[in-house]
């Protein structure tokens, strides 16, 4: 069974999730805009592309971390818009009327009470959507994963934790390698945590990463947000901590 994910906490959601944050924004920019505008192609066009990435906030997604890589953005450009316009097609608070989205009568609910469509946006997101860069199967695989993933990380984010913390703890076998062996020994593993737990678990707004001091290739830590105990009750919440066995 599935971790159950219910907003119980007094947190403002829309500053912690970078997700609900870039939905809210997207349904409120569509409502005050007249429509977000759409390429030939069906893309988001360049002009909200750009507000997006000035307006969003996403970590790693800032107008200077994309300006840095390219000098003009298109939709393509910046993933999480694709995440964003997903879930907001997904929850039907934007639909297509010829060449623009617009807001929906759901979509304006959801912007006069944005928390209140947490718990549905958080499940969806984190147990069921399926990212460009996955396979369904893999989405489906990770489902009996979940429960063990999040009472690990309940206890290890208290104090920070990488991807290879998690590795060496789920495979003691491991847990001797250096960071460059685990790498290359354990470069699978690592990378089907790094994005398919720990990133979903960031854009979603319960975990950051810290970052500070890095260059773009090195790993930070990661730490739960007030919103892990907000909308997270977990049977690890009373321990006190997971040993490598």
């Amino acid at each position: 069974m599935l971790p159950e994910i219910k907003l119980h906490g007094d947190v403002d959601v829309a500053a912690l999730s970078p997700l609900l944050r870039g939905m809210l924004l997207s349904v409120a920019y569509a409502d005050g805009e007249g429509g977000i505008g759409l390429t030939a192609t069906g893309a988001m066009n360049r002009k909200f592309v750009h507000w997006a990435c000035v307006h969003f906030l996403w970590p790693g997604f800032t107008a200077e971390d994309l300006y840095s890589m390219n000098k003009v953005l298109n939709e393509s450009d910046m993933p999480p818009l694709w995440v964003v316009r997903d879930m907001t097609r997904h929850l039907k608070l934007l639909r297509r009327k010829k060449d623009v989205l617009l807001p929906t009568r759901r979509g304006r609910e959801f912007l006069v009470n944005p928390q209140a469509f947490f718990d549905l946006v958080a499940t969806d997101y984190l147990y069921s959507y399926v990212h460009t860069t996955e396979r369904e199967e893999e989405v489906r695989a990770r489902l009996r994963w979940w429960r063990m993933f999040l009472n690990l990380l309940n206890i290890k984010a208290r104090e920070g934790c990488t991807p290879i913390d998690v590795v060496k703890i789920l495979y003691p076998d491991l847990a001797p390698l250096s960071d460059t062996e685990m790498t290359i020994e354990a470069w699978k593993l690592k990378s089907d945590l790094q994005y398919g737990v720990f990133r979903r678990l960031c854009w979603l707004g319960v975990l950051y990463e810290a970052r500070e001091g890095l260059t773009l290739l090195q790993n930070g830590a990661f730490h739960k947000t007030p919103l892990w105990p907000a909308c997270l009750q977990l049977e690890s919440d009373t321990q006190s901590d997971i040993g490598v066995h």
